[in-house]
């Protein structure tokens, strides 16, 4: 599921003219490192993010989902954002791969 999860926001972030750098699934959220346009409302491209991708594994994942989610959404509301000035790209890929991954 969670591979699935990274293609469907890798697509998402092309079709935003941006991209998927770095992807990381835990049990309870997920870690991404992309990078977007100037241009880009941020909160419009995680609404986005959030919105497709439940509708994707809602429908290409239903039993698996419906075991853990009752409610129709997928997503909480919230999201954090944290801007990466004075850390390299390379420091913080190594942050999001230390991150825990649970067994598929």
């Amino acid at each position: 599921m969670l591979t699935r999860l990274e293609q469907i926001f890798r697509e998402l972030m092309e079709k935003w003219e941006g991209r998927l750098i770095e992807f990381k699934g835990e049990k309870d959220r997920v870690h991404l490192l992309i990078q977007y346009t100037p241009q880009t409302q941020l909160s419009k491209l995680i609404n986005n993010l959030k919105t497709v991708s439940s509708r994707y594994m809602r429908k290409e994942f239903a039993d698996r989902v419906n075991e853990f989610y009752w409610k129709d959404v997928m997503w909480n509301s919230g999201y954090g954002v944290f801007s990466c000035g004075g850390v390299t790209v390379e420091q913080l890929k190594l942050y999001i791969e230390s991150q825990d991954r649970p067994e598929e």
